[in-house]
């Protein structure tokens, strides 16, 4: 694609002023950190141009945008990504081999920015790639948080959490523009003026406001001049510093404003157990829609736009229940700010938002106390009460008699505290809710959301969720991209449909030894990183067993821990066992407050050391747990994998965006039918998909039965061995109690039916041994996989976005040469 920046010398010569002019060093004398953050800047100037032409085409056309609200970005690391939606990695990397410079260890030392807790973070990140590639105008607001999620590290196997400083070195790919900052104010209390017309207006006197300022990231689309933007906001006092009170001697007083702003911006996701963590968490998620409805109406929309044709110009996405405040936020400024009627605001705000909800877990729909919004944001509840009664009354019209109904729907909750239900909220006023897989929507609208499906059926929709090829495939797989491209073409990474024309390969003696050979190389280059960052060394010529995912007992590493102990105990007792050579990689973050899933790795980590000790087991069985799991990590840790897990209690997944990348990566999914291993076991067939354990409503039958796990303990001898085993202390140097409160639930609640489903996932386990002993079947397998997931692209997710909910159009912006 043409380029400013067009050949290796020009390349080369912006490189050199870069460093010179940026860094302040000549080539001689640079750090690594200088030569980066030359290399990205030369790269941030060839999309400046593109970005600021995207946003004047757009502004021309005034067409219907895509505002993306979401409380997390999992982005990743941007050189790369942005050298291949430029066309400049090539150019690039012979421009540092012509300086002598090692292009692998200036992509080594850009610092991941961890925005994000798991797959909703990355989802964001991959659906704001695709809308930039399929030319939609489109903003995507977030936080800058200071620091991300956690760096995890482990000492003597458990879980320590250190600050994660992603900004340490600074980040040459954000641009602030503090001039554009944002006032947002909190707490305080409302007045009330009945004026000679009749109409009463309503004024928000705050107690105290901080300034939001945006920082922009350019998000590129692959093969096209569209540069969309991420922008995220940072916290920062109306007034940092008080010199009189410095100069009085109380010099922490003097700056006591500046921190106490700053800790909106300061940590993603603040531990919320205590309430100033509850407060915290609050003030984040109207800090940032504030800024962000405030940003687009004022700054992004034209000068004279009339609010009231608002729902042509822009759609408002809520990620999951975090950014619904924004509901109120938006009919305070038209009503109070605007001077729009009541009706028409609230008429708007029905045809501006949408919801898209992430789970099926009743702890995860959050619900904020009245005592605290009322404190914090009172006009806002003010707001959410007045759409609680019109809606309240609606309900008794359409059902008369029916209180229950009415209390079951109503947006404010009473017990066990009166609270504001934000999933209510959005449901309420959205103009459609998704849920982010069939299977997830299906259960969203029968048993999650189910008064409000059969009162508005027609909102509620599916959109199952995707992943972007661009970075983990071609990215994070160049062999396996590279042999797809010579095989089919190139228009796969635009159109991951393309796979299909893969399937006749599967059977193509040549292709299916070069796939397996990729898969091995993707193996060693795994088993090198690993050993250079943490000192574990993998055996390569075995199966990869991959379980990647955030810790969270629905999603069941106990039940895969577990079979790796039966595996461990089989050998024990044989020693001759005739056994495929398996690696098992953990990899996953557990919240700093979930005790039972720090538990759960540091019990992961102490039968990996044990494993590892007895001579009888080396080069059979391996158990690896790589620190602080994140998209750099799973970009090589992904491609590697053989086998993919993904066992959650069916019901309980949403979707999941792990279960497709491993897939497009060529490995076959051992599984439940939840989230979207529905469709994933749909597209790439029953014979190359592991399935096993209970369905739905099986499982919905058993707990309601009265589920009793320890007589599943008590009748399965493979599982009893197991258990015992860790409650003996075999996996703690004879402490019986290390490991107790983690046996104890397993025992005696068992949540999530890992023991009911624990003989039929080992023999779900035997068939994966039997099937991988024959080589050929099993990359034919792994071929077809690839080759059938063309589905989960984040694109066709987009376009799903596009056709059923927001329904905006492409704008494309003319290259250089027009």
């Amino acid at each position: 694609m043409p380029s400013d920046v067009d050949s290796v010398d020009t390349f080369t010569t912006e490189f050199l002023k870069r460093l010179q002019f940026g860094q302040g060093v000549v080539l001689a004398r640079a750090t690594t950190n200088d030569l980066y953050f030359a290399l990205a800047r030369t790269v941030r100037q060839q999309l400046m141009s593109r970005w600021l032409e995207t946003l004047n085409v757009q502004r021309k056309a005034k067409a219907k945008a895509v505002v993306y609200l979401s409380a997390e970005y999992l982005l990743g690391r941007q050189l790369d990504n942005n050298l291949l939606a430029s066309g400049l990695t090539e150019i690039a990397e012979q421009s540092m081999e012509r300086l002598g410079i090692d292009i692998t260890t200036l992509r080594e030392a850009e610092l991941e920015p961890g925005l994000g807790n798991g797959g909703l973070g990355r989802l964001a990140a991959c659906f704001i790639d695709s809308l930039a590639t399929m030319q939609i105008p489109a903003v995507g607001y977030g936080i800058r948080y200071e620091y991300g999620i956690f760096r995890q590290t482990f000492v003597d196997g458990v879980q320590v959490e250190q600050p994660d400083s992603w900004l340490t070195n600074g980040s040459p790919w954000e641009f602030p523009h503090p001039e554009m900052g944002v006032k947002v104010r909190f707490a305080g209390h409302t007045e009330t003026e009945h004026r000679d017309d009749g109409s009463v207006a309503t004024t928000w006197v705050h107690g105290w406001e901080v300034i939001g300022i945006p920082y922009n990231y350019m998000v590129p689309g692959y093969r096209t001049e569209n540069v969309n933007a991420l922008r995220l906001w940072s916290a920062r006092a109306t007034q940092a510093f008080d010199l009189q009170v410095f100069n009085s001697g109380d010099y922490l007083q003097a700056v006591r404003a500046q921190a106490f702003a700053e800790n909106i911006s300061k940590v993603l996701y603040p531990e919320d157990s205590t309430p100033q963590g509850k407060e915290l968490r609050l003030q984040q998620q109207y800090f940032f829609v504030a800024c962000s409805l405030r940003d687009y109406l004022d700054n992004v929309l034209p000068a004279d736009f009339d609010l009231r044709r608002l729902p042509e110009r822009v759609v408002f996405q809520l990620n999951d229940t975090h950014p619904v405040i924004a509901i109120p936020e938006l009919i305070r400024i038209l009503v109070d700010e605007r001077g729009i009627a009541w009706d028409v605001a609230l008429d708007i705000a029905r045809q501006v938002f949408n919801y898209t909800c992430h789970t099926l877990l009743p702890e995860a729909l959050e619900v904020w106390s009245v005592e605290l919004l009322g404190r914090l944001l009172p006009r806002h509840l003010e707001i959410i009460y007045r759409l609680n009664d019109e809606f309240l009354a609606d309900l008794r019209e359409a059902y008369p008699g029916d209180e229950l109904r009415v209390r079951r729907m109503s947006i404010i909750q009473e017990h066990p505290e009166r609270a504001v239900r934000m999933a209510y909220l959005a449901t309420v006023v959205g103009t459609k809710v998704n849920g982010v897989a069939e299977l997830h929507s299906q259960l969203l609208r029968d048993k999650v959301l189910t008064d409000f499906s059969a009162h508005w059926p027609e909102k509620f929709t599916n959109v199952t969720n995707g992943v972007t090829p661009r970075r983990f495939v071609r990215l994070a797989n160049p062999g396996l991209s590279g042999l797809i491209t010579e095989t089919i073409g190139e228009g796969w990474l635009k159109d991951l449909a393309e796979l299909q024309q893969l399937e006749p390969y599967a059977d193509d003696a040549s292709f299916l030894e070069r796939f397996a050979a990729i898969k091995s190389a993707n193996k060693s280059r795994l088993s090198e990183l690993v050993e250079r960052r943490q000192g574990i060394v993998l055996p390569q010529a075995a199966l990869y067993d991959v379980m990647v995912k955030r810790l969270h007992e629905y999603k069941r590493q106990t039940l895969k821990l577990l079979h790796v102990i039966t595996l461990y105990q089989r050998i024990q007792e044989n020693p001759d066992l005739d056994i495929v050579p398996r690696v098992v990689l953990f990899g996953a973050k557990a919240a700093p407050g979930y005790r039972i899933a720090k538990d759960t790795i540091a019990l992961i980590n102490a039968v990996a050391t044990t494993i590892d000790a007895d001579p009888a087991v080396k080069g059979r069985l391996k158990v690896a747990f790589p620190a602080n799991y994140n998209v750099s990590l799973a970009e090589i840790l992904i491609p590697a994998a053989d086998l993919s897990e993904q066992i959650s209690l069916a019901g309980k997944e949403a979707s999941g965006t792990g279960n497709m990348k491993l897939a497009l990566n060529g490995a076959l999914t051992i599984g439940t039918l939840d989230g979207a291993n529905v469709e994933i076991l749909e597209q790439v067939g029953a014979e190359n998909f592991f399935l096993f354990g209970l369905t739905e409503p099986e499982a919905q039958a058993i707990q309601t039965a009265g589920y009793q796990p320890h007589e599943h303990y008590a009748s399965s001898p493979g599982l009893r061995k197991a258990l015992d085993a860790v409650a003996s202390g075999e996996f703690s140097g004879g402490d019986t109690e290390a490991f107790a409160p983690l046996v104890d639930s397993l025992l005696y609640q068992d949540r999530f039916l890992a023991l009911a489903d624990y003989d039929a996932y080992v023999a779900a386990q035997d068939e994966v041994e039997v099937a991988y002993r024959d080589t050929k079947a099993w990359t034919r397998s792994a071929v077809l996989n690839t080759a059938r997931s063309g589905y989960f692209s984040s694109d066709r997710s987009i376009q799903d976005y596009l056709d059923r909910i927001w329904h905006a159009k492409p704008v494309p912006v003319a290259g250089p040469t027009g």
